[in-house]
């Protein structure tokens, strides 16, 4: 497994290889369907984060396998779904069945969708994939109808660092470098890419894209967290650890 700052996630947007998600879809399905970070952690911190969705289109832009978007759905909204692998959608279409809406689509690319066609985005660790967020924020702005939403969550920049500096790197916390690694899993190998970002350049992309910062947030863990996983959180006091950064942002 992973260390914890870079355990198995939920999305994927960009990546060295266009499919590098579908080699590893079912072990990545699977992994992040009982992880500490995804299923204690993320998904209860952006649900918390979402509140009541009853009747909202969202649109779970990087879906992966589907767990958020079945959440979502269960709790009244219309939810539809995208993601650049097609691996990773056929496990989205087994979770969820024919009728879901889903389909294939990059993050980095122009999105099939009219404008103002969502009250809400949830962007649930897929930004961090891209090596340049404007072209997405503008698209996910452009499909936000005004005073949607759009709810983030990335890696944390300061874990990040920390992390490298821990490993004997020495890396430039201010500006953006990229990160490759290789995860294992059911099996099968693949090769991530990531871009590392600091805060302020996080915050400057959300308001030249016309977005509104409402909410910065480093959200507790789930209750049940620490008698599942006591290994993980022996060394942590509290029900906090630095993990992701969530953001709640309004279309100006």
């Amino acid at each position: 497994m992973a260390p914890m700052t870079t355990m198995p996630e939920n999305r994927v947007a960009d990546s060295p290889e266009s499919n590098a998600y579908d080699a590893i879809a079912e072990g990545y399905t699977a992994e992040n369907e009982t992880s500490l970070v995804n299923a204690y952690y993320e998904r209860p911190a952006m649900l918390e984060l979402a509140g009541d969705v009853t009747g909202r289109r969202i649109l779970d832009a990087g879906c992966g396998s589907g767990p958020l978007f079945a959440e979502l759905r269960d709790r009244g909204a219309v939810v539809t779904g995208v993601d650049a692998s097609a691996g990773m959608l056929e496990m989205a279409r087994r979770r969820l069945g024919p009728e879901a809406d889903l389909r294939v689509a990059d993050l980095a690319g122009p999105l099939p969708f009219p404008d103002d066609a969502f009250d809400d985005v949830i962007a649930s660790l897929v930004l961090h994939y891209l090596e340049d967020w404007g072209p997405a924020l503008a698209e996910l702005r452009r499909v936000l109808r005004p005073g949607g939403r759009l709810l983030v969550s990335v890696e944390h920049p300061f874990v990040i660092t920390l992390t490298q500096h821990k490993a004997g790197e020495k890396p430039v916390y201010f500006g953006a470098r990229n990160r490759v690694e290789e995860w294992t899993m059911g099996g099968q190998t693949s090769r991530l890419s990531f871009w590392d970002r600091p805060l302020h350049a996080m915050t400057e992309a959300f308001t030249a894209a016309g977005f509104r910062i409402t909410v910065i947030s480093e959200p507790p863990y789930a209750p049940e967290a620490r008698e599942l996983f006591p290994d993980e959180l022996r060394e942590i006091s509290g029900a906090r650890f630095l993990c992701f950064l969530f953001f709640v942002l309004e279309a100006a």
